[in-house]
C-alpha cells in the first residue's frame, strides 16, 4: 500500500463528499490548476484507489421492494489462505453487496440484497450455510435506513414551538 500525497487525499475527500464535483470546481476549491486535478484523479483511478462513482439512493422514497440483510458468519479459516478464499467464494455471488472481515464474535459480515425475505433466506440456507468452512450464520434484516454513507434520510420539520423556561 503506497502513501498518497496531501493533494490526492484532499481530492478524495471532496469527491467522497460529492462525486459530481468537476475537476474545474475541485481546482477552484483547492487553488490549483485544473490539469493537476485531472492528472491526480486519473492516477487515483489507474491505481484502483477510486474504483467507482456511486449515487446514494433513499429507496424508501421509491416503490422498491428490495430486502437487505446483514449476515454474521462464523467460519473456520483455511490453512495457508486464512479467510481470503472463503470471503472470495462468498463475494462472487451476485446477491452479495459487501463482505467485511470483522473482529469480535463472528468473522465475516455479509450484506445481501434480494427481492423478498424468502429469496434472502433461500440464499443463506442453500448457498451460504452449506459452504464447508461456515460454522454458523445469523441473519439481520434491515427494516429501515436512517443514515447511509453520511446522508440522513429522514425529513425533519423545524420545531416551531416557543421555548418556555421557568
Amino acid at each position: 500500500m503506497k502513501e498518497l500525497s496531501e493533494l490526492k487525499l484532499q481530492i478524495l475527500d471532496l469527491l467522497k463528499e460529492d462525486a459530481r464535483r468537476t475537476p474545474q470546481l475541485i481546482s477552484t476549491l483547492l487553488g490549483i490548476e485544473e490539469a493537476e486535478v485531472k492528472q491526480a484523479i486519473q492516477e487515483l483511478e489507474d491505481d484502483n484507489v477510486i474504483v467507482k462513482y456511486a449515487t446514494v439512493v433513499n429507496w424508501s422514497k421509491v416503490d422498491d421492494e428490495t430486502v437487505t440483510a446483514l449476515i454474521e458468519v462464523q467460519i473456520t479459516p483455511e490453512r495457508g489462505r486464512g479467510f481470503e478464499g472463503i470471503a472470495e467464494r462468498i463475494y462472487l455471488y451476485p446477491q452479495v453487496k459487501s463482505v467485511y472481515l470483522m473482529s469480535g464474535a463472528y468473522d465475516l459480515l455479509v450484506e445481501v440484497e434480494g427481492h423478498n425475505l424468502k429469496e434472502v433466506a433461500s440464499f443463506v440456507s442453500e448457498r451460504l450455510s452449506p459452504i464447508e468452512s461456515v460454522l454458523s450464520t445469523k441473519t439481520h434484516f434491515i427494516l429501515k435506513k436512517y443514515k447511509q454513507d453520511g446522508i440522513i434520510f429522514e425529513d425533519h420539520e423545524d420545531d416551531r414551538r416557543l421555548i418556555i423556561s421557568p
